[in-house]
């Protein structure tokens, strides 16, 4: 069969007027053979839809609590998800005092973050990196990879994102003291576990060599512990438990030379829990011989001995075998850089709103240890807030009128409900006081200036979150359901009413629900801190903290590992070598 070049010409004008034919084959038939050509030409719509359809790129940094609690929570079908992060496992940090005594093993509390990854739908890319520099004006994240090097020897590349998830957790806060970065051990990873376990062996073992006089056999034996925050007490009583139950057998000679000293700048150790936890945790410490120095400040510390000063004494430098350095967390060099980018140069921490999205960047969220909620202010808003509560702009309020967007007000603003029940006001209404105060009636009227001095004092309930593993699981569980209704909630905003504007917010804002925290003091005795100012201390806590702890592992192998180690632990005592 064969074609004239006429109606080649007509078909090729056709295809090119008509582009929303898809296929269009043509057989030309030769005396010698045959040539097949085979045209596909798609049309606008179609790039259209195929733009419309594109998995929009989610990017997350970090697998700390509050990258991992996000991961695990998303529907990872509905984005095209990549995960940026130095370390591939999840670390339960919680137990990290436990790890460096040899009460749990240190593969017991991570888990691969691929193993998790896999069980999601959709894949999740992974790249083994650190993330160096946030370019939220070009929405990208540079990064450099610490086991592989491109072509140009540098291991850089580049991702770019619609979302980013900044979960990078924080650094150790040395306060610029001198001397802590070179001589002291820290209390964040996993590798810091392993070095403070082998510390604490070497320095019994060089205490235990002959011809050592008694005060260098003191000295290797003298354990500091700056922090008397939650990690530092728990690795305290950790590593007292360690010595009198284990190596007391094994080093009988020098056992008596131990000595372990908690150094905290503040009057008291653990301040965040209630007063009696405080005291009882003293008291035991001082029964169990650790010295506790409050009200100390750690100006210096150098490979031989550690410098303090306090308001009563000059300074004083008292030798040291070992130092673990716990005060606290500090912001990473990236969000410093981050910060200064988005106009947060002057802050110490990086800001979000209450839906966890920082300010002036398109697409870009924060949570965990990185940053921090800034909570909007009552007063800020007040003028506003009276206006969408002012339906028939009649300049006055009546309760009715407030009680219609109560509900929205104390969902905005949680810090109103605080204060109610800080003031045990049993209603909203019970701020609006007339001149003998007396609740105000249904009917009555209030003007804007006596609406401003009932909500006055309101903002004074304002709290930041603290930096923990329970803020973070739970901030990143609420922004995977966030980003899981996306699509629904852009349609059918579920938030409150928008003071500053119209309609709603797509989203309720996030709320911190506390669930307790434990302080485990040694000698099998935990103190507890449970909500409705519920506490308890001694064994009946301790058997608590085990089944908590067991029931949050990321899955059924650690749950199993940690609780493996525990019974090993009872049955065998603890390892004693320096691996």
């Amino acid at each position: 069969m064969r074609f004239s070049a006429s109606f080649l010409d007509r078909a090729s004008q056709a295809i090119r007027r008509r582009p929303t034919i898809s296929k269009l084959i043509v057989i030309c038939a030769l005396s010698s053979g045959g040539v097949l050509a085979y045209a596909d030409a798609k049309s606008d719509h179609d790039f259209e839809t195929s733009e419309l359809t594109r998995k929009k790129k989610l990017v997350v940094l970090g697998t700390g609590w509050a990258g991992t609690s996000f991961l695990r929570n998303l529907d990872t079908s509905q984005y095209d998800v990549q995960v940026v992060s130095p370390r591939n496992y999840f670390l339960f940090t919680p137990l990290l005092p436990s790890v460096t005594c040899g009460t749990v093993e240190p593969r017991s509390i991570v888990e691969p973050i691929r193993k998790i990854m896999h069980k999601k739908v959709g894949g999740i890319k992974f790249w083994e990196a650190e993330c160096y520099k946030i370019d939220p004006t070009n929405k990208k994240v540079l990064c450099c990879s610490n086991i592989w090097t491109n072509m140009d020897g540098s291991g850089e590349f580049a991702v770019d994102y619609d979302y980013l998830v900044i979960a990078l957790g924080a650094k150790p806060n040395t306060f610029n003291t001198p001397g802590v970065v070179e001589n002291c051990h820290f209390l964040k990873e996993i590798e810091d576990t392993q070095r403070i376990r082998r510390s604490v062996m070497n320095c019994f073992e060089r205490a235990s060599l002959p011809e050592l006089s008694e005060e260098d056999r003191r000295k290797n034996l003298h354990f500091v512990i700056v922090g008397g925050g939650p990690t530092g007490v728990e690795f305290a009583a950790e590593l007292h438990d360690f010595v009198s139950e284990d190596l007391a057998k094994l080093y009988p000679t020098v056992k008596d030379l131990v000595k372990i000293s908690v150094i905290e700048a503040g009057d008291h150790i653990l301040t965040m829990f209630d007063k009696r936890i405080t005291e009882f945790a003293e008291e035991k410490f001082q029964r169990d011989g650790i010295d506790v120095k409050t009200n100390f400040r750690v100006v210096k510390v150098s490979d031989k001995a550690i410098t303090m000063t306090s308001a009563s004494s000059r300074e004083i430098s008292v030798p040291y075998g070992m130092v673990v350095w716990s005060t606290g967390i500090g912001t990473r060099p990236v969000i410093l850089d981050f910060m200064k980018q988005v106009g947060q140069a002057d802050r110490r921490v990086l800001a979000t709103d209450e839906w966890l999205r920082v300010p002036n960047c398109d697409g870009v969220y924060a949570l965990g240890d990185c940053a921090t909620i800034s909570q909007r202010k009552v007063m800020e808003d007040i003028s506003a807030i009276f206006r969408v509560a002012d339906k028939d702009d009649s300049g006055t309020l009546t309760v009715k009128e407030i009680k219609d967007v109560l509900d929205d007000i104390c969902e905005r603003y949680p810090q109103v409900e605080l204060y109610l029940k800080s003031k045990q006001m049993k209603d909203f209404i019970d701020l609006f006081k007339d001149a003998n105060s007396n609740a105000v009636k249904e009917s009555k009227e209030l003007n804007i200036e006596e609406f401003k001095k009932a909500l006055a004092d309101v903002d004074s309930r304002v709290k930041m979150l603290p930096a923990t593993a329970q803020v973070a699981a739970q901030q990143g569980n609420y922004l995977a359901k966030c980003f899981n209704k996306m699509k629904i909630c852009e349609e059918n905003p579920e938030g409150p009413l928008r003071m500053r504007g119209s309609g709603r917010h797509r989203f309720h804002p996030f709320r911190y629900r506390h669930f307790g925290q434990f302080a485990p003091l040694g000698g099998e005795q935990t103190a507890a801190q449970l909500p409705g100012d519920w506490v308890s201390i001694g064994h009946s806590s301790q058997w608590l903290w085990y089944s908590v702890y067991a029931s949050k592992q990321v899955s059924w192998r650690t749950r199993f590992l940690v609780v493996s180690d525990w019974m090993r632990r009872f049955i065998h005592g603890r390892d004693s070598s320096c691996i």
